[in-house]
This record gives C-alpha cells, sequence and structure tokens, in this order.
C-alpha cells in the first residue's frame, strides 16, 4: 500500500562555521550556525521540485520545529590543519518553468575561496539541468561562458549557491556545512 507522496514546496539555504576539538562536536556547532541543530535531518539528492518557492533563511528556520524529521541537500567538510582553507556549498540552478524540476549539487574544497566554492557548484547544477534540457554547450568551455549559452537558451533562468569556507585552527576541526532546507 502506497502513503501519499511528499513533494516540498518551500526551500531555503543555510550555511555555518563551528569550531571544537572534537570533530563531531564542530559539526553540531556548525549545525547551530546554521539555525538547523535540532532538526532530525535527511539527506536527500539532487532535485529541485517543480513549483517549490525559495524562502530567506529567517522565513524557513522560523518555520522548523524542534525534532522535526526535516529534508535538506547538504554538503560537508572540515579539517583539524592548522591555515588549511575548507569550504563546502550547495549550488541551485533554476528552470525557466516553475513546473519543470532544476537541480542541486553539493561541492567541497580546500583551498578555495567562496567565489570559486560558489561557482563551482552553480556550474555543477547548471550543467546537470542544461544536460536534462538538451541545451547544447561545449563542456570545454569555462563555466561564465557556458552560463551565458545556459541564460540565452531561455530554460535555465538563474543560478544561486550558498558557499561556506573558513581556515582550520590548531587544535580544533574547523567543519563548514551547506545546506538547501526543504520545507512542506
Amino acid at each position: 500500500m502506497f502513503q501519499d507522496t511528499f513533494v516540498p514546496s518551500r526551500a531555503f539555504f543555510t550555511r555555518g562555521i563551528g569550531r571544537h576539538k572534537n570533530k563531531l562536536q564542530s559539526f553540531e556547532l556548525a549545525l547551530r550556525d546554521a539555525g538547523i541543530e535540532k532538526q532530525n535531518l535527511v539527506y536527500v539528492s539532487s532535485i529541485f521540485p517543480p513549483n517549490c518557492q525559495m524562502l530567506s533563511l529567517d522565513e524557513g528556520v522560523k518555520q522548523l520545529l524542534p525534532g522535526q524529521i526535516t529534508f535538506c541537500v547538504m554538503a560537508r567538510n572540515a579539517t583539524n590543519e592548522k591555515g588549511r582553507l575548507v569550504g563546502s556549498a550547495v549550488g541551485m540552478a533554476f528552470p525557466a518553468s516553475k513546473s519543470q524540476y532544476g537541480y542541486i549539487s553539493e561541492h567541497t574544497a580546500f583551498g578555495a575561496d567562496e567565489n570559486e566554492i560558489g561557482d563551482f557548484a552553480e556550474d555543477l547544477a547548471s550543467t546537470m539541468l542544461a544536460t536534462t534540457l538538451g541545451i547544447d554547450f561545449d563542456p570545454e568551455k569555462d563555466y561564465d561562458q557556458r552560463r551565458q549559452i545556459y541564460m540565452m537558451s531561455g530554460q535555465i533562468v538563474d543560478s544561486a549557491s550558498a558557499p561556506c569556507v573558513t581556515t582550520g585552527v590548531a587544535g580544533l576541526w574547523s567543519t563548514t556545512i551547506s545546506a538547501a532546507v526543504f520545507l512542506p
């Protein structure tokens, strides 16, 4: 017997940084920084549902209840190396038609700044959506050139990301998280 399907109708981006001598506790602190520490998080893959509305971080967090099972796409990275640049980002590509699904990507890296990691996450999501929509492009071109082709096709309207980058501190784990959080 099948139950009703759950297709999220709203979503929001969040990100956070945590530092602690224990890796797990640095992750918990990153969740707190992102405002989603009270949720039972369920990681899902990369589809932005049709007709889904993006909310601001404040609007989204206000709708969460402690203990709620909450679906999200999350990128998570950590380092305990002093001075090491660590980051994570989720990127999203939005189709022109609200009735079409979009894509969400997760990306983690060391040594990349917020612009680099955010652009890479958006590139991943946009490329997945472009191939689904049958947009003709040269995968060897850089992202800025491909982005122009995607936008000019009229089938992809925008992309966005939530990059989170920090530098490792001696004696502590530094964790970054970036998430697209879904709401009913």
